[in-house]
C-alpha cells in the first residue's frame, strides 16, 4: 500500500465523510481497507466521488484513465469507423436503449438514436453488436429482439433505414460483414445458430446450428470460413461460409466470448471470459496455437472476465477489456503462428466500472472502451430505482507510452488491491488463514431479499441513518432492531449484487460473469430477455455462470468434506431437482419451501426449528446451514395479500426465532450467524443503492458496538471460508476485508430472546391500498420476475402514503 494510500486510509478512518469505524480488537491486526492514492479524501461508499473517480460495490476503486463521455444506460459494444471519423456506442441495459454517435476527435455524442416501445416484452431495442461495412457507409447493430438496425453513414451522421428481420425471439448478439459488404453472419444467442443475410435483399440466407448462447462472429481473411464463440460452453463453432455448414468446433476456455482476427495473420483471439484467457486459435487449420493468461498475480483467482478485444493495426499488440478488474490488458503478441508461450502482459490500463467494449483508430494511437457501470451509483432517494441510475461511459484513451503503461499498471493493482498481503491477525476467533483453527464450529448463512439499510435501520439513532427513509421501524422489525444494538452495528456494509440475478450470483459465489451481467437489464426492462440465470425454475446456471460442481460455497464444503444442509436456496415452492448445482441434492430439506411468497416466513421456521431440535437431540448439528427467508422481498400492494409491513414483520419474526433457538441450545458458544440481503433494489438508501442491512450473530459479536469498516458481501463470504477453513471463490472474496473488526475473543454468551412484532404479520393489502391493481398484475413465480421499479415504488406508497412526495426518475 502506498503512503499516500495510508493517509487518505487513515482519514477515513477517524471519522471522515461521516463513516466511523470500531477499534480493532487486537494491536496485532493489520485492517486491509480499499487502501488507494487519491488527490483529495472522499467518501468509502460505492458510486461516483467528488475527484472524478468512483468505487465499486466490492470498494475497489475505479480511476479511469483518459477522458470519459457519458453514453447512458449500459453501454454494451463499440465500433469505430474505417476511416477513424466516428465511433458507434450501443446501449443495452435496463431502459432507453439507443445508438449513440460519438465524435471521437472531441469525445462529444452528436446523435442519439432509440427505439419505439412496441409493448411489454416486445420492445425493439439494443444488444452487443455493432459493426460498420468496409466501406463505412453503412453500419449495422444488433436488436435485443429479431432484427438487425441498419444505418446509413453519411458526414458523421446515421440516417436509420429498414431493418432486417431476424427469427423471431433469436436475440440477435455479435455480427460480421464480409469483406464485400455483401452479407453479415448474425450470432442469434437465444438460437443457438448463426444466420447468413445477404443485406441488399434482406433475406435469410442459411441458418446453421452452433453452440450454446453464441455471442460473436468474426470471418477469416479470405471470408470462408466464419468463427462463432459459444458463450454458454467452451468451445468455438467453425461455419463454412459457401455451404452454410458446420465443419468444425475447436475446445477453448470456459465461457468465449468476444473474437478479434489479426489484421496481418491468420490469428484469430478468443477472450475465454470465466477461464481469464485468451485463447489463441489459427483460422486454417482450426487449431489452438498457444493461451495467454490474464489473470493478475500468480495464484489469482476467477473474476478478470476478459470480454471485449482489439489489435492494433500491426498485429503486435492486442488489447483485451477486462470487465471484472475494470482494466484494459495491454498484451504484446509472439510470433503469428507459432506454438510457444511468446506473448507477454505488458501492463494493464485502468478504465470505468466494468468494461465491456474496446475499439480503435485507424491508426492504432487511441484506445475508446465502453464501461457498463461507469462509476457506479450513490445514493438512491425515495422513487428511483437503482437500475435507472446506472450511467455507462466511454473512455477516449491515447495508448501509452512504456513509462505510462507502468504507472497504469500500479494504480490497477492499488485499485484492485492485488499487491495487498493477506491480513494477519492474533487473538480473534476468525483465523487468518483458512488451515487455522476457530473456536466457531458452526456456520448458518441467512439470506433475505432487497432491503437497504435505511429502509429498516435508518432509525437506530446510532451509526449513518437517515429516519426519514425508514419505512419499517422499530415496531415492524423490532427483532434486526435488537440484534444490531446487542450484537454489532454494521452500518457501511453493501451487496455486491445490484438485483437478484447478480445478487444471488454474489452471495453464493462471489462473482457474477459476463452472462449474468450484459443479460439482466434487458430483462428486468422492458425489452423481453429471459430470465435464465440465477437458478431458480430454470438450468442455465450449469452452464452459463460455472462448472455444476465448483462454482459454489458449498462445492468447496463438498470438496473438503464439511457437512452442510441447505433450507430454501435455489428453490421454488416445493423441492425439484437440482441438476445446475449437484452437490445441493442430496443436502437439501425436501419439506423447507423456497421462493414461494405465499408461504409465511414462519411456517419456514417451524421446519427449520423442528430439524433443529432433531440436531440437538443426536448431537449432529451440520457445520453450515444455508437457510432461505425471502419475504421481507413482499409482493406490494397486491390485494388478498399481505400488505409490505406485515410480510417484513413476519421475516423479522421468523430472525428472531432462529437467533432465540440457536442461543438457547448448546451449540450457541461455538456458532456464527450471518445474515444479509440478496441485494438492496427495493427501496432508498441517503448513502447508496447497494447498502443494506447486515448481521453477524454469535457470543463473538454479542459487543454492543459499532463497526463501520467498508464490508460488502464478499466479505462476509470471506469470513465464514476462514472460519470453515476452505479457500476464498473468487478474485473478490479473496481480496475481501474480512470482518474481523465484527468479533472478539471473549464470547458473551447470553441468549437471545425473540420480539414479536407490534404490526401484524397477517394483514391484508385492502383493494384500495395505493397501486394494488398493478402490483397484482405483476409476476411473483420467481424472485424479481416482476417489474422491480414498479414495486418499488408500490411499497413505498403503501407504507408511507399515497401522496408521499416521490421524484420522478
Amino acid at each position: 500500500m502506498s503512503e499516500s494510500g495510508r493517509g487518505w486510509w487513515s482519514w477515513v478512518l477517524s471519522g471522515g465523510a461521516r463513516r466511523r469505524a470500531l477499534a480493532l480488537v487486537t494491536a496485532s491486526v493489520l485492517l486491509v481497507g480499499v487502501g488507494v492514492a487519491l488527490g483529495t479524501p472522499v467518501s468509502l461508499a460505492p458510486g461516483p466521488q467528488p475527484d472524478g473517480t468512483g468505487f465499486t460495490s466490492q470498494g475497489w476503486h475505479v480511476t479511469p484513465a483518459g477522458t470519459q463521455t457519458k453514453v447512458g444506460n449500459g453501454p454494451l459494444g463499440v465500433a469505430m469507423s474505417p476511416d477513424g471519423s466516428l465511433v458507434l456506442v450501443v446501449t443495452g441495459g435496463y431502459r432507453n436503449q439507443s445508438i449513440k454517435a460519438v465524435d471521437p476527435s472531441t469525445g462529444t455524442v452528436t446523435q442519439s438514436i432509440g427505439t419505439t416501445r412496441a409493448g411489454w416484452g416486445h420492445t425493439h431495442g439494443y444488444y452487443v453488436g455493432v459493426a460498420f461495412a468496409p466501406d463505412g457507409a453503412r453500419a449495422y447493430a444488433s436488436d435485443g429482439e429479431d432484427a438487425i438496425h441498419v444505418f446509413r453513414v453519411a458526414d458523421g451522421a446515421l440516417t436509420e433505414k429498414p431493418e432486417i428481420t431476424m427469427p423471431r425471439h433469436s436475440w440477435p448478439a455479435g455480427l460480421a460483414i464480409s469483406a464485400d459488404g455483401a452479407r453479415a453472419y448474425v450470432a442469434a444467442n437465444l438460437g443457438d445458430e448463426v444466420v447468413a443475410v445477404d443485406l441488399a435483399s434482406k433475406e435469410t440466407l442459411f441458418t446453421v446450428p452452433v453452440g450454446h448462447r453464441p455471442y460473436g462472429v468474426a470471418l477469416n481473411h479470405d471470408g470462408s470460413r466464419a468463427f462463432v464463440s459459444n458463450w454458454g460452453g467452451s468451445t468455438v463453432s467453425v461455419v463454412d461460409t459457401a455451404t452454410g455448414d458446420a465443419i468444425d468446433e475447436i475446445p477453448v476456455g470456459r465461457h468465449p466470448s468476444a473474437l478479434a482476427l489479426s489484421p496481418v495473420s491468420d490469428e484469430l483471439y478468443v477472450a475465454d471470459t470465466d477461464a481469464d484467457t485468451v485463447s489463441v486459435l489459427d483460422t486454417e487449420t482450426a487449431t489452438v496455437l498457444r493461451t495467454i493468461d490474464l489473470r493478475p498475480y500468480a495464484d489469482a483467482r476467477i473474476g478478470v472476465s476478459p470480454n471485449a478485444l482489439a489489435v492494433s493495426p500491426d498485429g503486435g499488440t492486442l488489447y483485451a477489456a477486462n470487465a471484472g478488474n475494470n482494466d484494459v490488458a495491454v498484451i504484446d503478441l509472439g510470433s503469428p503462428g507459432t506454438t510457444a508461450a511468446a506473448d507477454v502482459v505488458a501492463g494493464l490500463i485502468p478504465t470505468g466500472w466494468y468494461p465491456d467494449g474496446v475499439a480503435l483508430d485507424p491508426s492504432g494511437s487511441t484506445l475508446f472502451v465502453t464501461n457498463m457501470y461507469g462509476l457506479g451509483v450513490g445514493p438512491v432517494e425515495p422513487g428511483r430505482y437503482i437500475a435507472g441510475l446506472m450511467r455507462g461511459t466511454l473512455s477516449t484513451i491515447a495508448v501509452p507510452s512504456p513509462g505510462q503503461l507502468a504507472t497504469y499498471t500500479q494504480q490497477v493493482a492499488e485499485n484492485n488491491r492485488f499487491d495487498q498481503p493477506s491480513p494477519v491477525v492474533t487473538d480473534n476467533p476468525i483465523p487468518s488463514q483458512p488451515d487455522d483453527v476457530s473456536p466457531i464450529e458452526h456456520v448458518i448463512y441467512v439470506l433475505k431479499e432487497n432491503r437497504t439499510y435505511d429502509q429498516v435501520l435508518g432509525d437506530l439513532k446510532r451509526g449513518n441513518g437517515d429516519a426519514s427513509f425508514t419505512m419499517f421501524p422499530a415496531e415492524v422489525t423490532p427483532n434486526q432492531h435488537r440484534l444490531a444494538r446487542r450484537f454489532v452495528t454494521l452500518d457501511n456494509f453493501f451487496t455486491d449484487g445490484a438485483v437478484s440475478a447478480d445478487g444471488w450470483a454474489w452471495s453464493t459465489e462471489a462473482y457474477s460473469n459476463t452472462y449474468v451481467n450484459k443479460n439482466w437489464p434487458p430483462d428486468y426492462g422492458v425489452y423481453g430477455r429471459p430470465y435464465d440465470f440465477g437458478g431458480f425454475g430454470d438450468e442455465e446456471t450449469a452452464s452459463i455462470v460455472g462448472e455444476p460442481d465448483d462454482s459454489f460455497l458449498w462445492d468447496r464444503l463438498a470438496q473438503a468434506g464439511i457437512s452442510y444442509l441447505n433450507y430454501g436456496f435455489f428453490m421454488n415452492a416445493r423441492p425439484r431437482e437440482l441438476d445446475a448445482m449437484p452437490n445441493l441434492t442430496g443436502h437439501t430439506n425436501p419439506d423447507y419451501p423456497g421462493w414461494a411468497l405465499s408461504i409465511p416466513d414462519q411456517d419456514r421456521i417451524d421446519i427449520w426449528l423442528k430439524e433443529f431440535r432433531h440436531f440437538e437431540r443426536c448431537e449432529c448439528l451440520p457445520t453450515m446451514e444455508f437457510v432461505y427467508l425471502p419475504r421481507d422481498h413482499t409482493v406490494g400492494s397486491a390485494t388478498e395479500m399481505p400488505g409490505p409491513t406485515a410480510m417484513v414483520a413476519d421475516n423479522d419474526l421468523a430472525l428472531g426465532r432462529l437467533v432465540e433457538a440457536v442461543s438457547h441450545s448448546e451449540y450457541w458458544p461455538s456458532t456464527a450467524i450471518f445474515v444479509v440481503e440478496d441485494d438492496a433494489q427495493d427501496g432508498p438508501d441517503h448513502v447508496s443503492g447497494y447498502r443494506t442491512i447486515a448481521q453477524v450473530i454469535s457470543p463473538y459479536t454479542q459487543t454492543g458496538s459499532l463497526d463501520s469498516t467498508f464490508y460488502s458481501t464478499v466479505s462476509m463470504l470471506r469470513t465464514m471460508e476462514l472460519i470453515l477453513g476452505v479457500p476464498p471463490l473468487t478474485q473478490f472474496d479473496a481480496k475481501a476485508t474480512p470482518m474481523y473488526a465484527s468479533f472478539t475473543s471473549t464470547p458473551n454468551l447470553r441468549p437471545y430472546g425473540a420480539a414479536k412484532p407490534k404490526a401484524s404479520l397477517t394483514a391484508l393489502n385492502p383493494a384500495s391500498a395505493p397501486m394494488a391493481r398493478i402490483s397484482s398484475g405483476l409476476d411473483w413465480s420467481s424472485p424479481d420476475a416482476s417489474d422491480e421499479d414498479v414495486l418499488n415504488r408500490a411499497i413505498w406508497k403503501s407504507v408511507m402514503g399515497r401522496h408521499a412526495p416521490m421524484p420522478s426518475d
